[in-house]
């Protein structure tokens, strides 16, 4: 028979939030592939697991899940782990995943922390409806050119940023979005866990005035574009633009900018025009 492929959740700073029927899994499986088996060996001795690990990670996605995939066939079961988090999330756990699924292998994932689904509940922003964006492009215009299609959804969105690059992102979300609502948390459930909470431009100020900015942080953006509409004339400000020798298309794109309201809304209302 065919082994089973174990999606492992590993806590995202605080060690108690590891599941004991997490710690069960990885003691009675053959193999953990770790994204980074340093970082995994220091988890695995806190529990007294000593199960075989195997280096699989964003670099040797290729070959390890091959190797992976042969041992299940086989009938080994193997649990994944991360280096933090819900396996499969912005890592290369979901490539073997896929791949399991491809070869008719069944996968069981078990439920544990993650970051993304912490910082949201913590925003105090709507959680009816929300999307995960994951990581932004670290290059300056790559990163305006997603968040130009970040201003387009109609709810709640996190995104993962870097301790070296949130000053930027939130300065580009200002000239992008506008100075929207924003939750920024960062080392949640560690000793110095942070969650800073107001306008974009509000929380810039906060860590421009840091000295040093360490961990990693989720941003959680709050675009309340119903409430945005209902304060202007989306109508006028479009004839205003037209009158003056604009074209309708161009008169949308600069209505959408100015009051940080996705375009295809503007565009709506300007087939009324």
């Amino acid at each position: 028979m065919e082994g089973k492929l174990y999606v492992c959740p590993t806590p995202i700073g605080n060690l108690e939030d590891m599941t004991f029927r997490t710690i069960n899994i990885l003691k009675e499986v053959d193999l953990i592939g770790a994204e980074d088996t340093r970082r995994t060996i220091k988890l695995l001795n806190h529990f007294d697991i000593t199960t075989p690990m195997t280096s699989y990670h964003m670099h040797n996605v290729r070959e390890k899940g091959e190797y992976l995939i042969n041992k299940l066939i086989e009938g080994e079961n193997i649990a994944i782990v991360s280096d933090a988090g819900m396996p499969g999330i912005s890592d290369p756990g979901q490539d073997i995943i896929k791949l399991a699924i491809e070869n008719e292998i069944e996968v069981i994932a078990l439920p544990g922390a993650t970051a993304s689904i912490t910082a949201l509940v913590i925003s105090g922003f709507d959680t009816d409806r929300f999307i995960f964006h994951g990581f932004l492009p670290s290059k300056d215009g790559d990163r305006r050119k997603e968040l130009e299609i970040i201003r387009e959804y109609k709810y709640t969105t996190i995104v993962y940023e870097s301790p070296y690059r949130v000053k930027d992102t939130l300065a580009d979300i200002i000239k992008v979005i506008g100075d929207i609502d924003i939750s920024v948390s960062r080392e949640l459930t560690k000793k110095y866990e942070e969650t800073i909470r107001g306008k974009a431009s509000e929380v810039l100020k906060v860590f421009e005035a840091k000295e040093s900015i360490k961990g990693e942080f989720v941003l959680v953006l709050d675009t309340k574009y119903e409430e945005e509409i209902g304060e202007i004339d989306i109508k006028e400000e479009l004839m205003k633009l037209i009158e003056a020798g604009e074209k309708k298309s161009v008169a949308v794109k600069k209505v959408s900018l100015e009051y940080g309201i996705p375009k295809n809304l503007v565009y709506k209302e300007s087939l009324e025009l």
